[in-house]
């Protein structure tokens, strides 16, 4: 439960970041938020990791349970989808985090167009949208267990 519990609390704190830094087109406020990215990060990772190591034990030492059980199958494929899809979502995210450094190290400290495009990402925005869904199928595949 907790490695679950760490992966939905990194997925939320991404999106409420997706959410702020939409706004933003001046390198100081983007640069801010990176610090939070890195706990959403670890959070992330943690829960992840942990949910598939955990998930695949279970499923090997429970008898009831089988790796090849549709439902684990299932999972594990949502589970790749959704690590995929949120690590394409965090390098569009850092190109914009990048940029704001390069911006700020240059001197131009003022609104940018450039960075406001790359805050306002539309493929990382669409690869964290699909993780959240994968990982919203995964817990519904967790409780409900189709085909068990």
């Amino acid at each position: 439960m907790l490695s679950a519990f760490a992966l939905v609390a990194g997925i939320v704190l991404f999106w409420i970041l997706v959410l702020a830094v939409r706004r933003t087109d001046v390198p100081a406020p983007t640069m801010r938020m990176e610090p939070v990215a890195k706990v959403g990060n670890l959070a992330a990772a943690i829960g992840g990791v942990s949910t598939i190591v955990f998930g695949v034990w279970l499923a090997i030492s429970l008898d009831a349970y089988k790796v090849w059980d549709g439902w684990v199958i299932a999972a594990i494929v949502l589970w790749a989808i959704a690590v995929g899809t949120g690590q394409r979502a965090g390098v569009a995210y850092t190109a914009g985090m990048k940029r704001a450094e390069e911006l700020q190290t240059s001197g131009q400290a003022g609104p940018s167009a450039e960075l406001l495009a790359l805050n306002r990402t539309v493929s990382g925005l669409l690869m964290h949208a699909l993780s959240t869904i994968a990982v919203a199928l995964i817990l519904l595949d967790m409780i409900w267990k189709p085909g068990a």
